[in-house]
């Protein structure tokens, strides 16, 4: 059921850039429409600001009524105006993005949304609107992200092997890393702890499990750094 259009701002929307790591892959979550204009296409999570909210807080509102996803921080990544990227009349939307690990969120469909899903980057075709610039946005802002700040946290499982970093950089950045001058640059910043465990695995040798030193995560998400790759 949709709100009361009386106490929505019918120009100012919100649409929501959500990422995810999973099976070696980054994914974004999108619904499937289930109002015009594009009903029953796929695209991002999104919906109209309310008269009496603020913005982070409508972010927040509408992703979990569109999608069930709740509690997780968002950033915005831009404003987007373009003269007809909404249909019949003028609307504005504010891009917010945000990492999130797949498995720790139940989906389920909410307001006008017949369905939700993880779709990998790689197989995500066009989008209504203007989405696909805002995802294009997003990933442009995540990609600076990794060279100033400690991606991984958000998006991995609490134990992981140095090749799942690499990975996870490497589908971000969107180009393959050299292994060495990676591993060498990442033990050099003591931002992960190694354990003593391997994983579990029945090909070729197991690798060690590393954890994020928490306290050196968060001194580095603050205060930032220079990561060349």
């Amino acid at each position: 059921m949709s709100h009361d259009l009386t106490k929505i701002i019918n120009n100012i929307s919100i649409d929501c850039v959500i990422f995810g790591f999973e099976n070696y892959e980054l994914e974004i979550l999108l619904i499937k429409r289930g109002i015009d204009p594009f009903t029953g296409e796929w695209a991002l999570p999104g919906g109209f600001i309310l008269k009496e909210e603020e913005l982070d807080a409508g972010a927040r509102r509408i992703l979990y009524e569109t999608t069930g996803v709740k509690n997780i921080f968002m950033e915005q990544i831009a404003a987007f105006g373009g003269l007809h990227r909404y249909p019949e009349r003028r609307v504005f939307t504010v891009g917010y993005f945000a990492l999130i690990a797949p498995e720790n969120y139940d989906l389920h469909p909410g307001i006008d949304t017949k369905d939700v899903q993880w779709v990998k980057m790689h197989e995500i075709q066009e989008l209504p609107f203007d989405h696909n610039q805002i995802v294009s946005q997003a990933l442009k802002k995540l990609r600076a992200r990794v060279r100033t700040k400690p991606i991984g946290f958000e998006l991995l499982p609490e134990k992981f092997t140095l090749p799942q970093l690499q990975i996870l950089y490497e589908e971000i950045l969107g180009k393959k890393i050299d292994k060495r001058n990676f591993r060498k640059k990442i033990q050099k910043m003591d931002l992960l702890e190694k354990l003593e465990e391997k994983e579990n695995s029945n090909v070729g040798r197991s690798a060690y499990l590393y954890k994020f030193d928490q306290e050196a995560y968060n001194k580095f998400k603050e205060l930032g750094f220079i990561f060349d790759l």
